[in-house]
């Protein structure tokens, strides 16, 4: 849709301003930089049991959504936890920063601040997302408006050619979106503007040629350094009961990959991925149907039935909510079947199609 187009305002979910979807209120909850404690893990687990369908979903920028939250509370009970630290800036603390970089982990609570502490910025979009990279091009691939990469500061992912050092990290993404804020008129996102050098004015830092970037999407699987492991729960439906495995071994970060690093080890069989070669890893599903009265086809239920398989995403309507940012295989339902990156395919061929792809 075009950005003249637009006559409703941006309806991105938050905790106060839920989706209403066929299965019953959606909240969504940021986790700026996917950080979260063991006790708020633990206090998102009782949420879903007491309030929800019992299960945390995750998303592709580092978020849990909770779904059929159809009681009261929500509200009280995150920010008892912690997680709601400024109600009026909710949907906009959209912040992504690389799983095992010290310095992206270091720098995300800091915006996280910068951001709430700006009342104007309470304006942006729900759908504008910062994003701090440590160097590893791991979150400088998954479509930011804004990034810090090691240095280079990115907008739309293409390197600005503006080097900004960590200590001025903060301020320098904190300029270009208040400058978006001034200048975008009816656009959601950075990629919607006719230009953006209005974007850095009065960002200070030394100018390069402008550089083309490795991106690695992913977080390792399995054991990571000393004590630490990454885990995937099955598409990206964490139960409550894995939630308060993973609290009880330690803190986490939630990844935009849907899956988790826990700074600890969980104990016992828990239904999390755990070996990388797992053939379900990379595959991701929108809810689908009955959750989604918009999808055609319960493609959780098929993704789940679909052996191994190239990096996937099934989505039940053109939506194609929850769809990676990097390269994928699109698997969109169709009537009696699926369009597979376009084609028509019978639901019973799904399977050997996606293994010749995941061959290729």
């Amino acid at each position: 849709m075009s950005t003249s187009a637009r006559v409703r305002a941006d309806a991105c979910p938050g905790v106060f301003a839920t989706h209403d979807a066929a299965d019953g209120p959606l909240a969504r909850v940021r986790l700026p930089g996917g950080a979260i404690t063991q006790a708020q893990l633990r206090a998102l687990a009782d949420a879903a049991d007491d309030l929800g369908d019992g299960a945390l979903h995750l998303t592709s920028r580092g978020n849990v959504q909770l779904r059929g939250v159809t009681r009261p509370g929500l509200a009280a009970r995150l920010s008892a936890a912690g997680l709601l630290p400024a109600p009026s800036h909710e949907r906009v603390r959209n912040i992504l920063a690389s799983p095992l970089s010290d310095v992206a982990q270091r720098l995300a609570p800091a915006l996280d601040k910068a951001l709430c502490a700006a009342p104007e910025l309470a304006g942006l979009p729900g759908r504008f997302l910062f994003a701090l990279d440590g160097g590893q091009g791991d979150v400088a691939g998954e479509g930011a408006d804004v990034c810090w990469r090691d240095g280079a500061l990115l907008l739309d992912g293409a390197d600005t050619g503006l080097r900004v050092t960590a200590e001025h990290a903060v301020e320098a993404l904190i300029s270009v979106a208040r400058a978006f804020l001034r200048i975008r008129g009816t656009a959601w996102r950075v990629s919607e503007l006719p230009g953006t050098d209005a974007l850095l004015h009065g960002v200070s830092g030394e100018r390069v040629e402008p550089e083309t970037f490795p991106t690695k999407p992913g977080l390792p699987i399995g054991p990571i350094g000393d004590g630490a492991v990454g885990v995937a729960p099955p598409l990206g439906r964490l139960t409550s009961a894995q939630a308060r495995a993973i609290a009880k071994a330690g803190n986490a970060v939630v990844t935009p990959w849907r899956s988790i690093l826990v700074l600890g080890k969980p104990a016992g069989d828990t239904g999390l991925i755990t070996d990388p070669r797992e053939p379900s890893l990379g595959v991701s599903a929108c809810i689908g149907h009955p959750g989604c009265a918009k999808s055609r086809a319960d493609v959780r239920a098929d993704a789940a039935r679909i052996g191994r398989t190239p990096r996937a995403h099934f989505a039940g309507c053109e939506r194609r909510c929850g769809k990676p940012a990097g390269e994928h295989v699109d698997v969109l339902a169709a009537e009696d079947g699926y369009l597979v990156d376009g084609t028509w395919v019978p639901a019973d061929e799904l399977a050997t199609v996606l293994a010749e792809k995941g061959q290729q």
